[in-house]
């Protein structure tokens, strides 16, 4: 083998060395050190793949291997039997990882010298040394005829578990969900890649170790069922058809069905009742996928991408065929980049916590800076001071903030499942590209932006992308793309969903708006007035109603959730080319970038991206319309006009020789409001508003000034729609 890299030689003298010492407080009849151990042995066998270590290593290191899985089978609890084998492995661990790392030929191992634990579930003989490293088929069957199929669908929680445990398993068990989910559309399209393949056979192997240590029995056996499918896979035993892509995803979706439940009984005290799943059903699919792999040794199984699923599973060769060594493709490096990030887990309220402290600090920082006038001190320290004062406190208040920033990877790449599924279903060739990966933005945003997405590429999916025939007839590819991008501009996160199907009909559209009366027929609107339409409530152009769209709900409510996040959306269609959805999110929701302005005597804060002009009052551009009030002329427009002072009762009659008019724009309407004076933009900390507003919705929120005074956060979306769209300009009037 290779000489080790430095980092790689300290990984495995690490490892070795935290074996030891849990291996040291192990003592029968306790499961005390059975997780981590099973973690770390883990980690080893990850390194050792990684740096190709021995075959012997390999061989040896399936000793403990078994024994670990063997207890977590049958209940978790170290016997005498099990300490010793594992103590005999330890010992010859701490010969070889000199030996590797010096790159000599590694002492043997004896493993007969210690008695192996035989599992509760498994009453077959121990394979000998050479399939030593595989659960070998008559094993898997043995197993298979001593489950009770009534055991399989129900469990009785324990209300002696733990909680916490509990908790840290499901956080760690979305992580594997998704690096599952990922790694199988990955070997979908590409069913030699070993690498893919064995991550998601240490994933369902970790789910395994997980749920048999907290006895959940029907996750467990789950993830043993089709730990052991895909064993098969990985000794070239089992083709990798659709077929079994669909078994691998289905036991995905029920784990996470299962610990959906588990989580909703979490929040019950005691921790007691049951939880049912249908999974007797799912564990009959994979057995007899496993026991046909096992039966037909007609042919050798490497499926093709694509290839069609066969009325039965693929049949597999039960020789020790090894599977073709390939590099690492670049989806197995981002499966293993979903695990390979070093984290620390912190409660959220705690981080919240000293993102609000920081907020505080930034605030009394402004206001000592405000009274220290330092051109008035001798004392030119003093000045030096406070400036380095206020630069660390900011740069303070970007950490913290940045403690809040996660990247949308996650939330992309969950949409590469959605997209497969709904591609399926419509019979349509579709696929998901995602740039940006790495863009970051506040964690509740990210969160909130899941359901947006799917609505849009659920409309892009069934709406935009044509059927295979449809597109090569148009000169197309046979596959259509849906293409994720996001990025940075300014101070906001853009987030695109482009596809490169049909584009919005035009015609169609404008008949439904005509049909709905929500436009004149005589109206001549722009095309970002006519796509502004399918945000309307109930408004689709479908002609039929399908499972995936069709009932006009969807994309009213995308731009509802969008512009409480105070964000919003364009639309851009080309005929024949495709369309491209933008949505624009501010980089966090603790921290505001606004427009400061006054309207008697009140300090009010204008979100920038709200804000389209401002302008001097002129009495000449300020009509009223007999039933509906007044507007402003405005580039050709009629805009509504609120007077701010008058909606928030000031008895004051403002100053209308120096007052201002500011344009803002809301849910594809623009308004205008009378203001007093325009102070500047300003990034302001968030403060969340007691009982005494909650009667006034157009108001959101608050902000202290750096001078201590405190600034209201307007509402814009509410204020417009107080405000009906005011009538089309009359065309002698418009020229």
């Amino acid at each position: 083998m290779p000489v080790l890299e430095p980092h790689a030689v300290a990984s495995l003298q690490s490892l070795a060395d935290s074996l030891r010492r849990e291996l040291a407080f192990t003592k029968p009849g306790s499961d005390d050190g059975l997780l981590p151990l099973n973690y770390l042995l883990g980690e080893l066998e990850e390194l050792a793949a990684a740096q190709a270590f021995p075959a012997e290593f390999a061989t040896a290191l399936a000793a403990p291997r078994r024994c670990l899985d063997a207890l977590l089978d049958r209940g978790g609890l170290f016997d005498p039997d099990s300490i010793a084998l594992l103590k005999n492995w330890l010992a010859w661990l701490a010969e070889a990882v000199p030996a590797i790392v010096a790159a000599a030929p590694l002492p043997p191992f004896a493993s007969a010298s210690a008695p192996s634990p035989v599992s509760a579930s498994a009453a077959a003989p121990a394979a000998n040394a050479e399939a030593i490293a595989v659960i070998i088929p008559t094993e898997f069957a043995t197993s298979t005829a001593s489950a009770a199929p009534d055991s399989d669908d129900l469990l009785v929680l324990d209300p002696t578990l733990d909680p916490d445990l509990l908790r840290e398993f499901l956080n760690e068990s979305q992580e594997h969900l998704q690096q599952i989910e990922l790694g199988v559309l990955a070997l979908e399209k590409d069913p030699a890649d070993n690498a893919t393949l064995n991550a998601i056979f240490r994933a369902f192997h970790t789910f395994k170790g997980g749920s048999g240590f907290l006895h959940l029995t029907p996750l467990n056996r789950l993830a043993h069922e089709l730990e052991s499918l895909l064993d098969l896979a990985r000794q070239s035993r089992l083709a990798i058809t659709p077929a079994v892509i669909e078994l691998i995803l289905a036991g995905a979706d029920a784990t996470r069905q299962f610990l959906t439940a588990l989580e909703q009984r979490l929040q019950i005290r005691p921790l007691t009742g049951e939880i049912l799943l249908p999974l007797t059903a799912l564990l009959s699919r994979v057995r007899a996928a496993a026991n046909t792999a096992s039966a037909d040794p007609a042919r050798r199984a490497v499926a093709p991408a694509g290839a069609a699923s066969p009325p039965a599973l693929a049949a597999v060769t039960p020789g020790p065929v090894s599977r073709a060594a390939v590099p690492p493709a670049p989806a197995a490096a981002a499966v293993a980049a979903l695990g390979s990030q070093f984290l620390i887990k912190v409660e959220t309220h705690k981080l919240d916590l000293v993102v609000d402290l920081v907020g505080e600090l930034v605030i009394a920082q402004s206001l000592v800076a405000q009274e220290t006038d330092p051109d008035a001190w001798d004392n030119t320290p003093l000045a030096r001071h406070v400036t380095q004062l206020g630069r660390l406190t900011h740069e303070l208040q970007k950490a913290a903030l940045s403690l809040r920033m996660v990247s949308v990877r996650g939330t992309f790449w969950k949409m590469k499942r959605l997209v497969r599924d709904l591609a399926q279903k419509s019979g349509k060739a579709v696929e998901l590209a995602t740039v940006g990966e790495d863009t970051e933005l506040d964690r509740s945003l990210v969160e909130e932006l899941a359901d947006p997405l799917v609505h849009m590429i659920r409309n892009s999916v069934d709406h935009g992308i044509e059927l295979p025939d449809q597109r090569v007839a148009a000169g197309k590819p046979r596959h259509g793309t849906i293409t994720l991008r996001a990025f940075h501009q300014g101070g906001s996160v853009v987030i695109e969903i482009r596809d490169d199907g049909a584009g919005l009909n035009r015609d169609r559209i404008r008949a439904k708006a005509i049909e709905k009366k929500l436009l004149a027929p005589d109206a001549r609107p722009t095309d970002a007035e006519l796509f502004n339409f399918i945000f309307a409530a109930g408004f689709t152009t479908a002609e039929t109603v399908t499972d995936l769209s069709g009932r006009g709900v969807g994309m009213d409510v995308v731009r509802r959730n969008l512009e409480k996040l105070r964000g919003r959306i364009d639309i851009q269609s080309q005929p024949g080319r495709g369309t491209t959805f933008t949505i624009t999110l501010p980089l966090t929701l603790a921290v505001i970038d606004g427009l400061v302005f006054s309207v008697g005597g009140q300090l009010f804060i204008l979100p920038t991206l709200s804000f389209r002009e401002s302008f001097r009052y002129d009495p000449a551009l300020i009509s009223h319309i007999h039933g509906y009030g007044e507007v402003v002329h405005c580039r050709g427009r009629l805009h509504p006009l609120v007077r701010l002072g008058e909606h928030f009762g000031h008895s004051a009659a403002p100053d209308l020789t120096r007052a201002i008019i500011i344009a803002v724009e809301a849910d594809q309407q623009m308004c205008c409001f009378v203001i007093d004076q325009l102070a500047r933009r300003h990034e302001l900390v968030i403060k969340s508003l007691g009982e005494l507003f909650r009667p006034n919705p157009a108001v959101c929120g608050a902000a202290i000034l750096a001078d201590g005074r405190v600034g209201l956060i307007l509402d814009v979306n509410h204020l417009v729609k107080c405000r009906p769209a005011a009538p089309p300009l009359p065309l002698a009037c418009a020229a």
